[in-house]
């Protein structure tokens, strides 16, 4: 179909032109954002350059490495008959203190399964979606993949594929009981870029929430009215999904956290210096 002259130039404007709700993007760099993050037109991309010492400062990446290690070592990992990691293997990687767990710091729960700890349960079923680890009758291996890249001259393309494998496959609501697809998951990026923005000062959670939902109001179509307002709903699950289970796992960002575990109303968050030696930005 062809279109006059005019309408194009109107349509290509429109795509192209800074939109304030969208931070300053435009509606096609914000397409890029949300459903192509790590391509060239995105304006938030992975650095090809990130050193060792920056990948030294991703909690969940160095336990999937020191898991790695222990599979190269062990040769293999005998599962339990529920299909889960053996206790001592969890309890190996979490004396490692990459990643400390609230649940289990505080005493409210021991780390005897699995279950007892989510990062380590995210990570193993990251690796496995990566190809990087394959499970064959109840046992589980790396693939050749998985060997070549645990090589020292390949950090970074295992953290590319890590983090890809990660925001693209892994399903983040794998973990907790919010029965709304995908939001804080999709447009990740357009969180990352917020936080790159505004991340030099602390901040609630509600001026995030706020600026993804101004971005994208149609989220809080997945909420139903209950005993808390959408709104609510919404920075709650943005809360443990994106800067809990993201931005915090992958370093990304620092917080003040005011009592044991995440408090969503009370705690600030800033941007790390890691978030820009991982990404770089328009």
């Amino acid at each position: 179909m062809n279109f006059p002259h005019d309408l194009e130039k109107a349509i290509f404007l429109q795509n192209n032109s800074p939109v304030n709700d969208f931070l300053g993007l435009t509606p096609r760099e914000v397409h890029f954002l949300v459903y192509q993050p790590y391509s060239e037109s995105s304006p938030v991309r992975l650095r090809s350059d990130i050193d060792s010492d920056t990948l030294d400062r991703i909690p969940l990446f160095r336990i999937a490495e020191d898991y790695m290690r222990i599979i190269r070592r062990d040769r293999e990992i005998k599962l339990t008959p529920l299909g889960a990691l053996p206790k001592k293997v969890m309890v190996e990687l979490y004396e490692k203190r990459h990643l400390l767990d609230d649940g289990i710091e505080s005493g409210l729960n021991k780390l005897s399964k699995e279950a007892d700890c989510i990062a380590i349960s995210s990570m193993r079923h990251v690796l496995e979606l990566a190809g990087l680890v394959k499970k064959i009758r109840g046992r589980l291996s790396l693939t050749k993949k998985g060997l070549s890249l645990m090589a020292d001259d390949q950090r970074t393309p295992l953290f590319v594929t890590f983090i890809t494998t990660f925001t693209e496959q892994f399903n983040w609501g794998f973990n907790d009981r919010y029965d709304v697809g995908q939001i804080g998951q999709m447009a990740w990026a357009f969180s990352i870029f917020a936080l790159h923005k505004f991340g030099d000062q602390k901040r609630t959670l509600d001026f995030y929430s706020s600026i993804v939902l101004t971005a994208f109001p149609s989220f809080l179509l997945e909420f139903t009215e209950s005993y808390r307002p959408k709104e609510d709903q919404f920075k709650l699950c943005l809360g443990v999904r994106t800067f809990e289970r993201f931005l915090l796992w992958f370093g990304l960002v620092e917080v003040d956290q005011k009592r044991a575990f995440l408090d969503v109303d009370s705690d600030l968050f800033w941007r790390s210096d890691t978030l820009n030696k991982v990404f770089r930005f328009k």
